[in-house]
């Protein structure tokens, strides 16, 4: 990091702005300058430690929303009513918009999975290996039910709430 350390209460501030800009507004419309403005300090400050918004919700996301998520539990419901109920807050919006973002931002794709999306995976991939027989492939029994969620957050055309844990928890049963 270059220039002076940074402040702790005001990298928290800026941290805890993006979030509450992108549940109220929405991703796309949360603009470095707004964070700055809500979170009190100068853009100078922000512009200082992150370059781009995705920067900043990443490290809140990592900071602050991932901290707070429960330890995995040992089922395959429970672990996916957990992660589905987390899409319908702020986590969910953060990650949907810089999972868009991603796609044209290799660098940002390859930090989005190793520090959000990878330890998710493997704690499913833990939560399957109990559930599952030694013939099922856990990688893309895992593929399968993120996908699902993915593609109901992406195109909005279904929720992600806990019918589709019931549902997906049935098949997995069926199909182990």
């Amino acid at each position: 990091m270059v220039g002076r350390p940074r402040s702790e209460a005001s990298r928290r501030a800026i941290l805890e702005a993006a979030l509450r800009l992108c549940e109220r507004d929405g991703y796309p419309n949360v603009t470095l300058k707004a964070v700055a403005a809500e979170a009190g300090t100068g853009r100078q400050t922000l512009y200082r430690w992150w370059n781009t918004k995705a920067d900043v919700l990443l490290e809140a996301m990592t900071t602050i929303v991932a901290p707070r998520i429960p330890p995995s539990p040992p089922d395959l419901r429970s672990f996916l009513l957990d992660t589905f109920a987390l899409t319908d807050g702020v986590a969910g919006r953060v990650v949907v918009g810089l999972m868009a973002e991603a796609q044209s931002d290799p660098d940002l794709a390859e930090r989005l999975r190793t520090l959000l999306i990878g330890p998710r995976r493997a704690a499913l991939r833990k939560v399957l290996e109990g559930a599952l027989s030694s013939h099922a492939d856990l990688d893309l029994t895992v593929d399968m039910i993120f996908g699902a969620m993915w593609y109901r957050l992406l195109n909005r055309h279904a929720p992600v709430d806990a019918a589709l844990a019931e549902e997906i928890t049935d098949l997995v049963r069926r199909i182990s």
